[in-house]
């Protein structure tokens, strides 16, 4: 089970508490790009990253949703958007501190769909 700091003292969550934890994570991280593009940009953290960038490197996804979708990442303080002075402008985008610690369910997100495909690839031999 998890724990809670509740007054300085650490107990454990309740089922229930465990529940809505889970709902606010997937609120925050549900869908099919969001855990793609804050997986994209924490791999490339030396790089700079702009719009048509992450479109490219992240199949099928459109520019409406890329869009909304980092939008939604950036108010959850996963990811930052730059503005450049340049001309024309640029902007560019980048995993947060706070997004990073995203990286650990998505490298357990990865195994797991590794494993998963094989498996499924063996029950079809």
């Amino acid at each position: 089970m998890a724990k809670i700091i509740e007054n300085g003292v650490e107990r454990e969550a309740s089922c229930t508490e465990e529940l809505f934890a889970m709902r606010d994570s997937l609120d925050v991280l549900g869908g099919k790009w969001k855990l793609m593009i804050i997986r994209y940009l924490t791999n490339r953290t030396d790089q700079q990253i702009h719009f048509k960038k992450l479109q490219r490197g992240i199949t099928g996804i459109s520019a409406k949703m890329l869009s909304k979708e980092l939008k939604e990442l950036e108010i959850n303080l996963l990811i930052t958007r730059t503005i450049q002075d340049t001309k024309p402008i640029t902007v560019t985008y980048a995993v947060t501190e706070y997004g990073k610690s995203v990286f650990p369910v998505t490298e357990t997100l990865v195994k797991w769909g590794i494993i998963h495909r094989e498996k499924v690839r063996e029950s079809m031999s």
